[in-house]
């Protein structure tokens, strides 16, 4: 299945939108064209500074299509805060990073109320989710309190302090990190915030080949902190990526492909291995991010394989293994794949 788990990020894109699109005609070339350029252009931009995780790249534009927030899984060094900032560099986006630490205060976050000596007034100081692309380092290793405070900006683009509600930019997405490996004095997120994530997407150590390549670009003087010197320039902006939501949401999704999405979310309800499936809001987010893939594959339509492609991103930080599935070792990604081989795809 993992074909299938990666299949969005292979880069095949065009008019006959790749492996998705197997067996469905060739599209014309239609006024977002421009916009889809412009965000595929972006994946070259991050290329410059970033080796070997277009995957990773590709799910990000995925959530910013859909205004979700993305949940970053891999253990450091694997370049998760320069993909961010190359990310926001290339869409001429405002990009702030937090370090969560067990010390850090819900007000370091949303921002809190300042005493100002001169006008003998408290004034609102914005706290660094007042940003387009909030990079939140490490999210589980702050209490909950903390990671509560966060809640109210990823559901409802807003901070509330002292019973006033200011907005935050638009866009705005959150990507939260995890290290996969060290869970020694850590707060796991709860269910509830989990689900707020529209997807979560794991980020490996590069091949051979693609360590080689980025050994020889630091032998050559490549500096991660100046991404101007890399050659990062901005290649979309704000508009291309309005133009590109608004396409996206005039892509067509026949009623059998919403009648497999349910399919596929239904059972993993059912599955003996899983004691928590998948909410209603999680098929909700699986329609949204194929529509997304379907539009920057070249499509206006939604096929079966656009579904499986983002099921698992979509979908694995959703459902909870049973303690004595987790003691025989099995994976969450592989019953999604289980899954996904035993429902009906329609034809």
């Amino acid at each position: 299945m993992s074909n299938q788990a990666n299949s969005f990020t292979d880069g095949s894109y065009g008019y006959s939108g790749g492996p998705a699109s197997r067996g469905q005609p060739a599209q014309a070339p239609t006024r977002s064209d421009p916009a889809r350029k412009a965000l595929l252009d972006v994946r070259h931009e991050v290329g410059k500074a970033v080796v070997g995780q277009d995957a990773t790249v590709t799910g990000m534009l995925i959530a910013l299509l859909c205004g979700g927030h993305v949940l970053l899984e891999g253990v450091p060094g694997v370049a998760k805060t320069l993909l961010v900032r190359a990310l926001s560099a290339a869409l001429s986006l405002d990009t702030k990073r937090v370090q969560f630490t067990p010390d850090l205060m819900p007000g370091d976050v949303t921002g809190s109320l300042v005493y100002d000596s001169h006008t003998s007034e408290f004034t609102f100081r914005e706290g660094p989710v007042f940003t387009n692309i909030m990079l939140a380092d490490e999210i589980n290793r702050t209490p909950p309190k903390t990671q509560a405070s966060l809640l109210e900006a990823m559901e409802e683009r807003q901070v509330s302090v002292d019973g006033i509600s200011r907005p935050l930019p638009s866009p705005f997405i959150v990507a939260a990190t995890q290290n996969p490996v060290e869970y020694e004095g850590t707060y796991p997120l709860p269910e509830a915030q989990l689900d707020r994530f529209l997807l979560k997407l794991s980020m490996p150590l590069p091949g051979r080949a693609e360590e080689i390549e980025v050994i020889r670009r630091h032998s050559e003087g490549f500096d991660p902190r100046n991404l101007l010197a890399a050659g990062v320039r901005p290649v979309a902006g704000v508009a291309e990526l309005q133009n590109a939501r608004d396409a996206v949401a005039e892509v067509t999704v026949a009623p059998e492909i919403l009648g497999y999405i349910v399919d596929v979310v239904r059972a993993t309800r059912a599955a003996p291995s899983f004691q928590l499936g998948v909410s209603p809001r999680g098929a909700t987010a699986l329609l949204n991010t194929s529509r997304a893939w379907a539009w920057l594959s070249g499509r206006n339509f939604v096929t079966p394989d656009d579904v499986k492609a983002l099921s698992l991103p979509c979908l694995r930080h959703r459902v909870g293994l049973r303690p004595e599935a987790q003691m025989d070792g099995v994976h969450v990604d592989d019953v999604l794949g289980s899954i996904l081989a035993s429902v009906p795809v329609p034809r």
